[in-house]
């Protein structure tokens, strides 16, 4: 009996300058993402983070008030390690995160300030592929983030925008899902893997309170799992995978 064929990915547009990933919380480009990051901006492209939230739900020990600030601090120097350097946050409640006219506004208030040519966003679908169910923050921002990339390019949606100085920007020519069970696209994540383990582990304080496991052995095991998994639809190299939407 022949073996199945497995559908090969495509490498990602690389004839871009400037990337804006905007995801729900602290850790979310860190499960998976920060390889191609690293190697993006080893190559001189920029590369911005907004984040909706501050984390500020995400440990049960820790109260909100504490826990906020702390995320923040852990995923500021989360980017440095992978050369990022700008890092915003939207301010929006951790947990009950309301796709709507407010969340696409503030994503596409970020697409015009920083005018990137790459969004990239994580998983908007209900599920991670099967019965793996996904959180309503990740359904609602990545959503909102599609949409956004076709707002900030309309004067005539959220016109406050321009009112503040924040000119349309329809220079958005892909978005690119993490996390996605349907990925068309991946990088190579062989050179920046080792600094998306480091870049992980700067979340200390999730991953102290998530497992028992060795926070070393836990980042490591998990990013190359998902990087050599998904290599093997792309030429057996470790890699990432993202489903890229043209505009």
């Amino acid at each position: 009996m022949t073996e199945p064929t497995i559908s090969q990915l495509q490498p990602m547009p690389d004839d871009w300058q400037r990337a804006l990933a905007v995801v729900a919380h602290p850790d979310d480009l860190e499960y998976g993402c920060a390889a191609a990051i690293a190697a993006w901006t080893d190559a001189g492209r920029e590369v911005s983070y907004v984040l909706a939230t501050r984390g500020e739900a995400g440990i049960d020990t820790l109260d909100p008030a504490r826990c906020g600030p702390l995320r923040e601090r852990e995923q500021r120097a989360s980017a440095a390690v992978v050369g990022v350097s700008e890092v915003a946050f939207l301010d929006h409640a951790d947990g009950v995160i309301e796709y709507g006219p407010a969340l696409r506004r503030d994503i596409a208030a970020a697409i015009r300030r920083h005018r990137p040519e790459l969004v990239i966003t994580l998983n908007h679908r209900d599920t991670w592929g099967g019965t793996a169910w996904n959180t309503p923050d990740h359904v609602a921002v990545g959503r909102a983030t599609l949409d956004a990339a076709g707002d900030a390019g309309n004067r005539w949606i959220f016109p406050e925008l321009t009112e503040q100085g924040l000119q349309p920007w329809d220079g958005v020519r892909w978005v690119a899902v993490a996390g996605s069970a349907s990925p068309t696209h991946a990088v190579d994540a062989t050179p920046g893997l080792e600094r998306a383990v480091r870049s992980l582990l700067e979340h200390c304080t999730y991953i102290e309170a998530l497992t028992d496991e060795d926070p070393e052995t836990y980042a490591r095991t998990l990013l190359t799992g998902f990087a050599e998994e998904t290599g093997k639809r792309f030429g057996n190299r470790p890699a990432v995978a993202f489903e890229v939407f043209p505009r």
